[in-house]
Protein backbone atom coordinates (compact mmCIF):
# COMPACT_ATOMS: atom_id res chain seq x y z
CA UNK A 1 0.00 0.00 0.00
CA UNK A 2 1.55 3.30 -0.78
CA UNK A 3 -0.07 6.51 -0.64
CA UNK A 4 1.25 9.96 -2.44
CA UNK A 5 2.42 12.55 -0.40
CA UNK A 6 0.88 15.23 -1.92
CA UNK A 7 -2.34 14.72 -3.05
CA UNK A 8 -2.86 12.29 -0.01
CA UNK A 9 -3.90 9.18 -2.40
CA UNK A 10 -3.24 5.90 -2.58
CA UNK A 11 -1.10 5.08 -5.62
CA UNK A 12 -1.23 1.59 -4.70
CA UNK A 13 -4.66 0.48 -2.37
CA UNK A 14 -3.31 -3.12 -1.37
CA UNK A 15 -5.57 -6.41 -0.83
CA UNK A 16 -7.54 -4.92 2.01
CA UNK A 17 -10.83 -4.27 0.24
CA UNK A 18 -10.66 -8.00 -1.86
CA UNK A 19 -9.60 -9.85 1.20
CA UNK A 20 -12.46 -7.89 3.13
CA UNK A 21 -14.87 -8.57 0.09
CA UNK A 22 -13.80 -12.18 -0.28
CA UNK A 23 -14.20 -12.95 3.82
CA UNK A 24 -17.79 -11.26 3.66
CA UNK A 25 -18.75 -13.40 0.70
CA UNK A 26 -17.34 -16.90 2.23
CA UNK A 27 -18.82 -15.61 5.81
CA UNK A 28 -22.24 -15.40 4.55
CA UNK A 29 -21.90 -18.64 1.71
CA UNK A 30 -21.16 -21.33 4.65
CA UNK A 31 -23.47 -19.49 6.80
CA UNK A 32 -26.21 -20.11 4.59
CA UNK A 33 -24.70 -23.36 5.07
CA UNK A 34 -25.47 -22.99 8.76
CA UNK A 35 -29.41 -21.47 8.12
CA UNK A 36 -30.25 -25.09 6.12
CA UNK A 37 -28.82 -26.88 9.08
CA UNK A 38 -30.80 -24.86 12.13
CA UNK A 39 -32.52 -21.77 10.24
CA UNK A 40 -33.49 -20.33 14.03
CA UNK A 41 -29.78 -20.27 14.93
CA UNK A 42 -28.77 -18.46 11.97
CA UNK A 43 -31.72 -15.79 11.96
CA UNK A 44 -30.74 -14.67 15.67
CA UNK A 45 -26.68 -15.15 14.79
CA UNK A 46 -27.12 -12.93 11.83
CA UNK A 47 -29.28 -10.06 13.90
CA UNK A 48 -26.09 -9.83 16.67
CA UNK A 49 -23.62 -9.33 13.36
CA UNK A 50 -25.90 -7.04 11.76
CA UNK A 51 -26.73 -5.27 15.13
CA UNK A 52 -22.59 -4.92 15.56
CA UNK A 53 -21.95 -3.49 12.00
CA UNK A 54 -24.85 -1.42 11.43
CA UNK A 55 -23.83 0.41 14.97
CA UNK A 56 -20.26 1.19 13.89
CA UNK A 57 -21.43 2.90 10.84
CA UNK A 58 -24.38 4.93 13.35
CA UNK A 59 -21.47 5.88 15.43
CA UNK A 60 -19.24 7.20 12.57
CA UNK A 61 -22.60 9.43 11.63
CA UNK A 62 -23.06 10.83 14.84
CA UNK A 63 -19.16 11.68 15.67
CA UNK A 64 -19.31 13.16 12.21
CA UNK A 65 -22.43 15.40 12.70
CA UNK A 66 -21.02 16.06 16.06
CA UNK A 67 -17.43 17.20 14.34
CA UNK A 68 -19.76 19.78 12.06
CA UNK A 69 -21.60 21.00 14.93
CA UNK A 70 -18.74 21.90 17.35
CA UNK A 71 -16.11 23.04 14.79
CA UNK A 72 -13.98 20.28 15.79
CA UNK A 73 -10.24 20.76 15.07
CA UNK A 74 -8.31 17.70 16.40
CA UNK A 75 -10.40 15.51 14.59
CA UNK A 76 -10.27 16.58 11.24
CA UNK A 77 -7.24 13.96 9.88
CA UNK A 78 -9.88 11.55 11.00
CA UNK A 79 -13.06 12.79 8.65
CA UNK A 80 -12.62 10.97 5.65
CA UNK A 81 -12.17 8.10 7.50
CA UNK A 82 -15.99 8.78 9.59
CA UNK A 83 -17.51 10.15 6.47
CA UNK A 84 -16.47 6.63 4.43
CA UNK A 85 -17.84 4.49 7.08
CA UNK A 86 -21.30 6.88 7.55
CA UNK A 87 -21.99 6.68 3.66
CA UNK A 88 -21.64 3.20 3.58
CA UNK A 89 -24.32 2.55 5.88
CA UNK A 90 -26.54 1.90 2.97
CA UNK A 91 -25.25 -1.24 2.01
CA UNK A 92 -26.93 -2.61 5.90
CA UNK A 93 -30.54 -2.09 4.13
CA UNK A 94 -29.43 -4.70 2.04
CA UNK A 95 -28.06 -7.03 3.87
CA UNK A 96 -30.98 -6.51 6.53
CA UNK A 97 -33.11 -8.76 3.67
CA UNK A 98 -32.21 -12.17 5.89
CA UNK A 99 -33.68 -10.29 8.96
CA UNK A 100 -37.03 -9.81 7.19
CA UNK A 101 -36.94 -13.47 5.55
CA UNK A 102 -36.81 -14.53 9.48
CA UNK A 103 -38.87 -12.22 11.03
CA UNK A 104 -41.22 -15.36 12.21
CA UNK A 105 -38.01 -17.26 13.40
CA UNK A 106 -37.04 -14.17 15.57
CA UNK A 107 -40.26 -11.87 16.48
CA UNK A 108 -43.37 -13.91 17.84
CA UNK A 109 -45.08 -10.74 17.60
CA UNK A 110 -44.75 -11.53 13.65
CA UNK A 111 -47.76 -14.17 14.42
CA UNK A 112 -51.03 -13.63 14.02
CA UNK A 113 -52.60 -16.28 16.71
CA UNK A 114 -50.26 -15.45 19.13
CA UNK A 115 -51.32 -11.64 19.24
CA UNK A 116 -54.57 -12.50 18.44
CA UNK A 117 -54.54 -14.73 21.68
CA UNK A 118 -52.29 -12.28 23.78
CA UNK A 119 -54.20 -9.15 25.17
CA UNK A 120 -50.44 -7.00 25.15
CA UNK A 121 -49.22 -7.90 21.62
CA UNK A 122 -53.12 -6.61 21.00
CA UNK A 123 -52.44 -3.97 21.62
CA UNK A 124 -49.37 -3.17 20.23
CA UNK A 125 -50.38 -4.51 16.91
CA UNK A 126 -51.38 -1.34 15.12
CA UNK A 127 -46.96 -0.61 15.43
CA UNK A 128 -45.56 -3.89 15.80
CA UNK A 129 -46.76 -5.56 12.73
CA UNK A 130 -44.18 -6.75 9.76
CA UNK A 131 -45.67 -4.31 7.27
CA UNK A 132 -45.12 -1.06 9.56
CA UNK A 133 -41.86 -2.25 10.31
CA UNK A 134 -40.71 -2.92 6.90
CA UNK A 135 -41.74 0.53 6.27
CA UNK A 136 -39.83 2.07 9.60
CA UNK A 137 -36.66 0.16 8.53
CA UNK A 138 -36.82 1.67 4.82
CA UNK A 139 -37.12 5.35 6.38
CA UNK A 140 -34.28 4.97 9.05
CA UNK A 141 -32.29 4.03 6.12
CA UNK A 142 -33.51 6.29 4.27
CA UNK A 143 -32.58 9.01 6.84
CA UNK A 144 -28.91 7.72 7.56
CA UNK A 145 -28.87 7.53 3.56
CA UNK A 146 -29.10 11.27 3.04
CA UNK A 147 -27.16 12.36 5.92
CA UNK A 148 -23.93 10.29 5.26
CA UNK A 149 -24.01 10.54 1.87
CA UNK A 150 -24.80 14.17 2.19
CA UNK A 151 -21.90 15.15 4.26
CA UNK A 152 -19.38 12.92 1.87
CA UNK A 153 -20.50 14.79 -1.25
CA UNK A 154 -20.24 18.16 0.33
CA UNK A 155 -16.54 17.23 1.67
CA UNK A 156 -15.91 15.87 -1.58
CA UNK A 157 -16.79 19.15 -3.12
CA UNK A 158 -14.68 20.83 -0.72
CA UNK A 159 -11.50 19.15 -1.48
CA UNK A 160 -11.81 20.92 -4.88
CA UNK A 161 -11.65 24.46 -2.94
CA UNK A 162 -12.74 25.13 0.53
CA UNK A 163 -16.20 27.91 0.18
CA UNK A 164 -17.75 29.17 3.57
CA UNK A 165 -21.34 28.05 1.21
CA UNK A 166 -20.12 24.26 1.86
CA UNK A 167 -19.31 24.48 5.39
CA UNK A 168 -22.33 26.39 6.24
CA UNK A 169 -24.16 23.65 4.27
CA UNK A 170 -22.69 20.54 6.32
CA UNK A 171 -23.28 22.29 9.53
CA UNK A 172 -27.15 22.78 8.89
CA UNK A 173 -27.48 19.33 7.41
CA UNK A 174 -25.20 18.42 11.02
CA UNK A 175 -28.09 20.27 12.86
CA UNK A 176 -31.30 19.08 11.52
CA UNK A 177 -29.73 16.04 10.85
CA UNK A 178 -28.68 15.27 14.78
CA UNK A 179 -32.48 15.24 15.32
CA UNK A 180 -33.65 12.79 12.88
CA UNK A 181 -30.55 10.53 14.01
CA UNK A 182 -31.82 10.45 17.63
CA UNK A 183 -35.19 9.46 16.70
CA UNK A 184 -34.66 7.25 14.13
CA UNK A 185 -31.39 5.13 16.36
CA UNK A 186 -33.86 5.18 19.20
CA UNK A 187 -37.20 3.67 17.32
CA UNK A 188 -34.53 1.36 15.11
CA UNK A 189 -32.97 0.04 18.44
CA UNK A 190 -36.77 -0.94 19.42
CA UNK A 191 -37.85 -2.29 16.41
CA UNK A 192 -34.94 -4.60 15.68
CA UNK A 193 -33.71 -5.96 19.47
CA UNK A 194 -35.85 -4.95 22.02
CA UNK A 195 -39.01 -5.95 20.09
CA UNK A 196 -37.30 -9.46 20.67
CA UNK A 197 -39.22 -8.90 23.41
CA UNK A 198 -42.18 -7.70 23.17
CA UNK A 199 -43.74 -7.61 26.30
CA UNK A 200 -40.70 -5.86 27.79
CA UNK A 201 -39.96 -1.89 27.51
CA UNK A 202 -37.03 0.27 28.60
CA UNK A 203 -37.28 3.97 26.97
CA UNK A 204 -33.53 4.29 27.14
CA UNK A 205 -32.75 1.48 25.58
CA UNK A 206 -31.85 3.01 21.99
CA UNK A 207 -29.59 5.27 24.16
CA UNK A 208 -28.08 1.94 25.60
CA UNK A 209 -27.15 0.96 22.00
CA UNK A 210 -25.90 3.76 20.86
CA UNK A 211 -23.36 3.71 23.60
CA UNK A 212 -21.78 0.72 22.49
CA UNK A 213 -21.79 1.70 19.07
CA UNK A 214 -20.19 4.97 19.77
CA UNK A 215 -18.07 3.04 21.54
CA UNK A 216 -16.76 0.70 18.70
CA UNK A 217 -16.89 3.28 16.36
CA UNK A 218 -13.76 4.82 18.49
CA UNK A 219 -12.31 1.73 18.62
CA UNK A 220 -12.21 0.61 14.61
CA UNK A 221 -10.76 4.22 14.43
CA UNK A 222 -8.13 3.50 16.82
CA UNK A 223 -7.17 0.14 15.66
CA UNK A 224 -7.86 1.21 11.36
CA UNK A 225 -5.42 4.50 11.76
CA UNK A 226 -2.94 1.91 13.90
CA UNK A 227 -2.81 0.13 11.06
CA UNK A 228 -2.45 2.61 8.47
CA UNK A 229 0.50 3.89 10.59
CA UNK A 230 2.06 0.34 10.73
CA UNK A 231 1.94 0.16 6.76
CA UNK A 232 3.18 3.67 6.20
CA UNK A 233 0.48 5.96 5.67
CA UNK A 234 -0.85 8.67 7.09
CA UNK A 235 2.09 8.24 9.62
CA UNK A 236 2.76 11.57 9.97
CA UNK A 237 -0.70 13.18 9.98
CA UNK A 238 -2.87 11.00 12.58
CA UNK A 239 -0.25 11.29 15.41
CA UNK A 240 0.03 10.10 19.04
CA UNK A 241 -2.10 13.76 20.02
CA UNK A 242 -5.11 11.88 18.33
CA UNK A 243 -4.49 8.99 19.71
CA UNK A 244 -4.85 10.69 23.11
CA UNK A 245 -8.56 12.10 22.15
CA UNK A 246 -9.56 9.17 21.03
CA UNK A 247 -8.83 8.00 24.36
CA UNK A 248 -10.57 10.68 25.80
CA UNK A 249 -13.41 10.04 24.30
CA UNK A 250 -13.39 6.08 25.31
CA UNK A 251 -12.94 6.80 28.66
CA UNK A 252 -16.02 8.98 28.74
CA UNK A 253 -18.19 6.99 26.98
CA UNK A 254 -17.23 3.97 28.83
CA UNK A 255 -18.47 5.98 31.65
CA UNK A 256 -21.41 6.90 30.18
CA UNK A 257 -22.27 3.33 28.85
CA UNK A 258 -21.91 2.14 32.44
CA UNK A 259 -24.30 4.89 33.28
CA UNK A 260 -27.02 4.53 31.23
CA UNK A 261 -26.75 0.46 31.64
CA UNK A 262 -26.90 0.82 35.26
CA UNK A 263 -29.61 3.35 35.45
CA UNK A 264 -31.51 0.74 33.09
CA UNK A 265 -31.18 -2.16 35.62
CA UNK A 266 -31.63 0.10 38.56
CA UNK A 267 -34.71 2.26 37.27
CA UNK A 268 -36.18 -1.55 36.79
CA UNK A 269 -34.70 -3.77 39.80
CA UNK A 270 -35.87 -0.73 42.74
CA UNK A 271 -39.61 -0.60 40.56
CA UNK A 272 -39.63 -4.51 40.84
CA UNK A 273 -42.84 -4.70 38.22
CA UNK A 274 -43.10 -8.16 36.99
CA UNK A 275 -43.26 -7.17 33.38
CA UNK A 276 -39.99 -4.90 33.55
CA UNK A 277 -37.97 -7.62 35.55
CA UNK A 278 -38.36 -10.52 33.56
CA UNK A 279 -35.77 -9.46 31.12
CA UNK A 280 -33.07 -9.00 33.64
CA UNK A 281 -33.61 -12.07 35.12
CA UNK A 282 -33.44 -13.82 32.18
CA UNK A 283 -30.08 -12.82 31.79
CA UNK A 284 -29.13 -13.94 35.12
CA UNK A 285 -30.73 -17.73 34.52
CA UNK A 286 -28.15 -20.36 34.15
CA UNK A 287 -24.37 -19.47 32.44
CA UNK A 288 -26.02 -16.02 31.81
CA UNK A 289 -25.43 -15.30 34.75
CA UNK A 290 -21.12 -15.26 34.59
CA UNK A 291 -21.58 -13.61 30.88
CA UNK A 292 -23.14 -10.49 32.40
CA UNK A 293 -20.73 -10.54 34.94
CA UNK A 294 -18.29 -10.93 32.53
CA UNK A 295 -19.92 -7.56 30.57
CA UNK A 296 -19.62 -5.58 33.43
CA UNK A 297 -16.35 -5.94 34.28
CA UNK A 298 -14.75 -5.98 30.82
CA UNK A 299 -16.72 -3.43 29.13
CA UNK A 300 -16.64 -1.21 32.03
CA UNK A 301 -14.11 -1.86 35.19
CA UNK A 302 -10.92 -3.12 32.86
CA UNK A 303 -11.32 -0.10 30.30
CA UNK A 304 -12.13 2.21 33.48
CA UNK A 305 -9.29 1.72 35.22
CA UNK A 306 -7.01 1.94 32.69
CA UNK A 307 -7.87 4.48 30.45
CA UNK A 308 -8.14 6.52 33.77
CA UNK A 309 -4.46 7.60 33.54
CA UNK A 310 -3.03 10.20 30.77
CA UNK A 311 -0.63 7.62 29.88
CA UNK A 312 -2.02 4.70 28.89
CA UNK A 313 -4.85 7.03 26.56
CA UNK A 314 -0.47 7.96 24.70
CA UNK A 315 0.46 4.49 24.70
CA UNK A 316 -0.29 2.98 21.30
CA UNK A 317 0.06 -0.63 22.16
CA UNK A 318 -2.54 0.18 25.37
CA UNK A 319 -4.92 1.82 23.38
CA UNK A 320 -4.93 -0.74 20.76
CA UNK A 321 -5.43 -3.54 23.64
CA UNK A 322 -8.20 -1.86 25.00
CA UNK A 323 -9.69 -0.91 21.55
CA UNK A 324 -9.90 -4.55 20.77
CA UNK A 325 -11.19 -4.97 23.64
CA UNK A 326 -14.03 -3.19 22.76
CA UNK A 327 -14.51 -4.99 19.73
CA UNK A 328 -15.12 -8.06 21.47
CA UNK A 329 -17.38 -6.84 24.39
CA UNK A 330 -19.82 -5.03 22.31
CA UNK A 331 -20.36 -7.92 20.66
CA UNK A 332 -20.73 -9.98 23.59
CA UNK A 333 -23.09 -7.13 25.05
CA UNK A 334 -25.27 -7.60 21.63
CA UNK A 335 -25.18 -11.18 22.23
CA UNK A 336 -26.49 -10.72 25.75
CA UNK A 337 -29.24 -8.51 24.84
CA UNK A 338 -30.48 -10.96 21.29
CA UNK A 339 -29.51 -14.17 22.47
CA UNK A 340 -31.97 -15.50 25.82
CA UNK A 341 -34.38 -14.78 23.61
CA UNK A 342 -33.32 -18.31 21.57
CA UNK A 343 -31.41 -19.42 24.65
CA UNK A 344 -32.92 -18.97 27.48
CA UNK A 345 -31.47 -21.73 29.73
CA UNK A 346 -27.95 -20.31 28.96
CA UNK A 347 -25.09 -19.22 26.35
CA UNK A 348 -24.73 -21.16 23.89
CA UNK A 349 -22.32 -20.56 21.44
CA UNK A 350 -22.36 -21.40 17.60
CA UNK A 351 -19.99 -21.45 14.89
CA UNK A 352 -22.80 -19.45 13.13
CA UNK A 353 -21.79 -16.05 15.21
CA UNK A 354 -18.59 -15.85 14.15
CA UNK A 355 -19.85 -16.67 10.41
CA UNK A 356 -22.28 -14.18 9.93
CA UNK A 357 -20.00 -11.63 11.98
CA UNK A 358 -17.58 -12.07 9.17
CA UNK A 359 -19.90 -11.83 6.49
CA UNK A 360 -21.62 -9.41 7.15
CA UNK A 361 -18.66 -7.05 8.50
CA UNK A 362 -16.44 -8.13 5.31
CA UNK A 363 -19.31 -6.53 2.79
CA UNK A 364 -19.30 -3.94 5.09
CA UNK A 365 -15.72 -2.97 5.57
CA UNK A 366 -15.28 -3.88 2.00
CA UNK A 367 -17.84 -0.85 0.99
CA UNK A 368 -16.09 1.50 3.17
CA UNK A 369 -12.64 0.69 1.54
CA UNK A 370 -13.57 1.29 -1.86
CA UNK A 371 -15.16 4.50 -0.55
CA UNK A 372 -12.40 5.38 1.02
CA UNK A 373 -9.43 4.60 -1.15
CA UNK A 374 -11.43 6.68 -3.74
CA UNK A 375 -10.31 9.94 -2.37
CA UNK A 376 -7.57 11.82 -0.31
CA UNK A 377 -7.30 10.01 2.41
CA UNK A 378 -7.59 13.22 4.41
CA UNK A 379 -9.92 15.95 3.68
CA UNK A 380 -7.68 18.51 1.55
CA UNK A 381 -9.76 21.40 1.18
CA UNK A 382 -10.80 21.71 5.38
CA UNK A 383 -9.08 25.27 6.30
CA UNK A 384 -8.34 23.52 9.63
CA UNK A 385 -6.11 20.78 8.30
CA UNK A 386 -2.84 21.83 9.04
CA UNK A 387 -4.33 22.82 12.73
CA UNK A 388 -5.56 18.90 12.99
CA UNK A 389 -2.08 17.76 11.96
CA UNK A 390 -0.29 20.03 14.38
CA UNK A 391 -2.70 19.77 17.39
CA UNK A 392 -0.49 19.12 20.65
CA UNK A 393 -1.98 18.50 24.13
CA UNK A 394 0.81 19.80 26.71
Amino acid sequence: MKMDPQTFRLTDSGNFGRNMLIMGVLGLVISFVGYVINQEQFFFSYLVAFAFWTTLGLGALFFLMLHHLTGAVWSVVLRRIIESLASSLPVMLVLFIPILLGMHSLYHWSHADVVASDPVLSQKAGYLNMTFFTIRTVVYFGIWFLLGLGLYKASRNQDGGHTDAIQARMRKLSAGGMILYAFSVSFAAFDWLMSLDPHWFSTIFGVYIFSGGFLIFLSFIVVFTTWLRQNGVLAGVITIEHNHDLGRLLFAFTVWWAYIAGSQYFLIWYGNLPEETHWFLDRWTGSWKPWSLFIITAHFAIPFFVLVFRASKRNAKILLSIAVLYFVMHWADLYWVVMPTLHKSGVKLSWMDLTTWLGVGGIFLSIFWRRYSAAPLIPVGDPNLQKSMDVVHL
